[in-house]
């Protein structure tokens, strides 16, 4: 029995040192780790469009540079969020929370809109009731929901937020027109 125990310690013990391995960050865009820059030597993309040369079976080198640079971007946009956030006592998700609460809506709603589960949503939003932000409400139609709204110290806070990150934002070395192609764009890569 210790040996099956030792044999399943080991293989469990080499799962996790393999998921870890530097090897693996360097496989695929979603590592987070900062890698040589595109156009230097031994860069993914360059080797990314080396073995596509080659032919072998991978994305295109322009799927791979298009993805670095989309995460990229998403790492910038959730430091801003972060950083302008903290300086307003918020977490991010707590901030994104209030971005999203324009209207009453119901933790479901939130969720959806947050892009997270509903017991993510039910969690920041017990945090922003205990801060007086927000409050629960009965549903107009459905006895059973709630729907949350925000208290009039919430719209205050969402104000200062929407214009604290409206400063120094990642997009704004673009013009309005070509945030809107942006977004355009990447609305048309992934509703494919």
């Amino acid at each position: 029995m210790a040996n099956t125990r030792g044999n399943a310690q080991e293989r469990g013990q080499a799962g996790r040192t393999a998921a870890a391995s530097p090897e693996r960050d360097r496989r695929g865009p979603e590592t987070d780790q900062k890698g040589p820059e595109r156009g230097q030597k031994g860069s993914e993309t360059d080797r990314t469009a080396s073995e596509a040369d080659q032919g072998h079976q991978s994305l295109p080198a322009a799927d791979w540079r298009v993805c670095g640079l989309v995460n990229a971007l998403a790492r910038r946009i959730e430091t801003h969020v972060r950083e302008h956030a903290t300086a307003l006592g918020l977490t991010a998700p707590q901030a994104v929370a209030l971005r999203e609460l324009t209207g009453p809506m119901t933790l479901r709603e939130l969720a959806q809109r947050m892009s997270c589960e509903p017991s993510n949503a039910t969690f920041v939003s017990d945090r922003l009731e205990e801060q007086g932000l927000v409050e629960r409400r009965p549903h107009p139609s459905d006895r059973r929901a709630k729907q949350l709204v925000l208290t009039p110290e919430g719209t205050a806070l969402r104000e200062r937020l929407m214009a604290s990150l409206a400063t120094e934002s990642p997009l704004s070395p673009l013009s309005d027109q070509e945030q809107d192609t942006l977004q355009q764009l990447l609305a048309r890569a992934v509703v494919r």
